[in-house]
């Protein structure tokens, strides 16, 4: 893999460069990432701290996550303890629901608002699948919810995260 970092408010110093690089090769032991991949990084400061997010796209989904801590060095070991949990569950939730050709992406192993506004418009084509490999890849991605073909009525679905802390869906119908 390849790493980009972004600084914004900050320059890159090569020792920030060396620790995201080395800590963001310990998920090789989890996930077979392509060396022509391109992770890109953004390290940001605030007033209110210091903020890294970290996007990877793999074959399978985008794992992204991000963590705004008052030590830089520790937002970065943060930030790689997230994308190590979201891809020991992603593979979990695999494993449990039969899903081996996915799996197959995994390696075997035992074991605060902020100041800026982002608008942005996207347009997308939503890929046919299940309502559980749905709820996976929104949990990937790290977002609230995740549009998508329902596999069993080909109408356009969205999957969200519940407050309650349960998910919800959205089907649409044709009038």
């Amino acid at each position: 893999m390849k790493v980009q970092i972004y600084g914004k408010n900050i320059s890159v110093s090569e020792g920030i460069q060396e620790r995201v690089e080395s800590k963001l090769k310990v998920l090789n032991k989890y996930i077979i990432i392509d060396d022509d991949v391109i992770v890109s990084v953004v390290v940001r400061v605030y007033p209110r701290g210091q903020k890294i997010e970290v996007s990877i796209p793999t074959k399978f989904a985008l794992l992204r996550a991000e963590v705004t801590h008052d030590d830089l060095y520790a937002a970065i070991d943060l930030v790689v303890d997230k994308l190590e949990d979201q891809i020991r569950r992603q593979k979990t939730r695999l494993s449990k629901k039969g899903k081996e050709g996915l799996a197959q992406l995994f390696i075997d192993q035992e074991n605060n608002l902020e100041d800026e506004q982002v608008v942005r418009t996207k347009s997308i084509t939503p890929e046919k699948m299940d309502l559980e490999e749905a709820i996976m890849r929104m949990e990937m991605i790290g977002h609230a919810f995740f549009i998508y073909t329902d596999e069993e009525t080909n109408g356009i679905s969205v999957v969200y995260k519940r407050n309650d802390a349960g998910y919800g869906c959205i089907e649409t119908s044709e009038y």
